[in-house]
């Protein structure tokens, strides 16, 4: 079986509804991004807990925006829950972002998939994009909803940076369409975890992008 491109958003509050979800769509995933909406519905024990139940990597997306200290605790304390990878906000300045970088692998958001990211994310791609290259995290996150906008990062982004990403389903991104604009990685949401058939959903991804890569 091919390594998968597929990360799953699980954005659901309750626990054992994610840990049931998370297991039976691991075989198809590369990784589980957890979010505000599981980590305060189940506290940060169930990053500990997904790994348990999958062994896949866990992505924190807290999107870390605060001054440096407050960033490093924060991300102190979830690395140590055993996160792999933590996004983090790059407009809040490089002294932020080091913070985390400092303590773990860290990717960082140079636009965000919904329409509003237009108004005053998308005017500062360029800078953003600049800091990636200097800082050299893990990756970024681009919008699977705008595949041009994918390219555009993708032409600027040093090799060896990962481009992730969110959009595809609910939002309407597809996800062939953001691994053919240059996307290493693809995180599904709700077109997952909302389906009567996660495991299908997610094996139905996969195959897409398999087609492509």
């Amino acid at each position: 079986m091919r390594e998968s491109r597929l990360i799953l958003a699980l954005d659901v509050y309750d626990r054992e509804k994610a840990l049931e979800i998370a297991e039976r769509t691991a075989d198809y995933l590369w990784a589980i991004k957890v979010n505000w909406p599981l980590i305060t519905g189940s506290g940060l024990k169930i990053i500990t807990e997904l790994k348990q139940v999958t062994g896949l990597p866990i992505i924190a997306d807290l999107k870390l925006a605060d001054i440096p200290n407050t960033n490093r605790m924060i991300a102190s304390k979830v690395f140590e829950a055993g996160a792999d990878y933590i996004i983090v906000h790059g407009f809040v300045g490089r002294d932020s972002v080091e913070a985390v970088m400092g303590l773990g692998k860290t990717i960082i958001v140079v636009e965000m998939s919904h329409p509003g990211a237009k108004e005053f994310i998308q005017p500062v791609v360029d800078k953003l994009i600049e800091l990636a290259n200097e800082l050299k995290p893990f990756g970024v996150i681009a919008p699977a909803t705008r595949p041009e906008r994918v390219s555009y990062i993708r032409s600027k982004l040093q090799e060896g940076i990962k481009i992730l990403t969110p959009g595809v389903g609910a939002q309407g991104g597809k996800a062939k369409n953001a691994v053919k604009a240059g996307a290493d990685y693809v995180i599904v949401g709700r077109f997952i975890y909302g389906s009567d058939t996660p495991r299908e959903a997610a094996r139905g991804l996969y195959e897409e992008i398999s087609e492509v890569v």
